[in-house]
C-alpha cells in the first residue's frame, strides 16, 4: 500500500496501491465508479497531477451558482464540511420542476 489512504478508508479496509501508469490510474477509478455505482462522467488526471496542481483550491469548498452568476450555496471546508442535503435543497429551489418553487437565488449567505 503506498497510495494516499483516508482514515475512513484503512477502517473499512479498503487499500489501493499507487497507479504506475496512466492504464492502471484510469483502471482504478473505474473500479470507483462501478463500486460506488455512479453514473456521472468521470475524468483522470495525469501521473503527474497537472490538473489537480493548476487548479487546487484548499480548503475544498462547493458552490452553486444562481442563473446571475451569484453564489447560492457555499459549503464549509470539505470534506468534512460537506452537506449534500442542504446544496440539494438549493438546487430544488433554483432549479424548475414539479417539486422546486421560485425561491431567492441567495438562500445560503457566501459569508458561512
Amino acid at each position: 500500500m503506498d497510495a494516499w489512504q483516508d482514515e475512513d478508508n484503512l477502517k473499512d479496509n479498503i487499500r489501493v496501491a499507487s497507479p504506475q501508469n496512466l492504464l492502471e490510474r484510469c483502471k482504478l477509478a473505474e473500479t470507483c465508479l462501478t463500486k460506488l455505482a455512479l453514473k456521472i462522467p468521470a475524468v483522470t488526471d495525469d501521473l503527474a497531477n497537472s490538473t489537480e496542481i493548476a487548479y487546487t483550491a484548499w480548503p475544498d469548498r462547493l458552490y452553486v451558482l444562481d442563473r446571475d452568476g451569484n453564489v447560492a450555496y457555499k459549503s464549509k471546508p470539505g470534506p468534512y464540511g460537506f452537506k449534500p442535503a442542504e446544496m440539494a435543497d438549493v438546487l430544488k429551489h433554483l432549479l424548475p420542476g414539479p417539486s422546486s418553487q421560485a425561491a431567492s437565488p441567495n438562500l445560503y449567505s457566501a459569508s458561512r
